[in-house]
């Protein structure tokens, strides 16, 4: 998951989208919000249901789809048992799922004319964007650790172990004691390393 706050809210987001989706909802819409207009939330996920029932079914989808795979419950919910508007509030965003009567009655986009429309596409971008940044830098961490004094010679042991080298006759017979002294030596060199790379 991705570290930062903004990231995790918009992965929440992008799921709860989804499972607008896949309960065949219409007209989804994601409004970032001016955070000088809107201390409350960040952002507004709109949608509209054909039924009060299908209202019902795409709030449960999103709540089970967001608490299996986030373990994220929201803070409250109401106009569930109306089904006309239901409001999902998970702090960081508020789901709105209405009926098409009372989506043109209220009219949230028009309220909130300086928020930012976004697409779920759009969303879904920015966050394999911000995760491909995050990437290449835990591979220079592994590099690093490969160029590291205690794992290079660890790397460079365990290579020279797996060339078959010409060893005295007088060393070839003795116990297999010595053969497993360098391994061990070796294993505790990249767990030093790791652990000092971590820090």
């Amino acid at each position: 998951m991705p570290s930062t706050k903004k990231q995790q809210v918009q992965q929440l987001l992008a799921a709860a989208a989804a499972a607008c989706e896949d309960k065949k909802a219409e007209d989804i819409r994601i409004l970032a919000l001016d955070p000088t207009e809107s201390g409350l939330t960040d952002y507004f996920l709109i949608c509209t249901g054909l039924s009060d029932r299908q209202n019902v079914a795409i709030t449960d989808e999103i709540e089970i789809r967001l608490k299996r795979d986030f373990g994220t419950y929201p803070n409250s919910v109401e106009g569930r048992r109306q089904g006309e508007w239901i409001l999902m509030d998970y702090v960081d965003f508020i789901v709105h799922v209405f009926s098409a009567e009372k989506r043109a009655f209220y009219g949230l986009e028009r309220l909130r004319k300086s928020a930012t429309t976004l697409s779920l596409e759009n969303l879904n971008a920015e966050i394999k964007a911000a995760i491909s940044t995050k990437r290449p830098s835990a591979a220079k961490a592994v590099r690093a650790l490969k160029k590291s004094g205690p794992v290079k010679k660890a790397l460079a042991k365990k290579a020279t172990k797996e060339r078959p080298a010409k060893a005295p006759k007088k060393l070839a017979a003795s116990s297999d004691a010595p053969k497993k002294a360098p391994k061990k030596a070796a294993k505790k060199a990249t767990k030093k390393a790791a652990k000092k790379a971590a820090k």
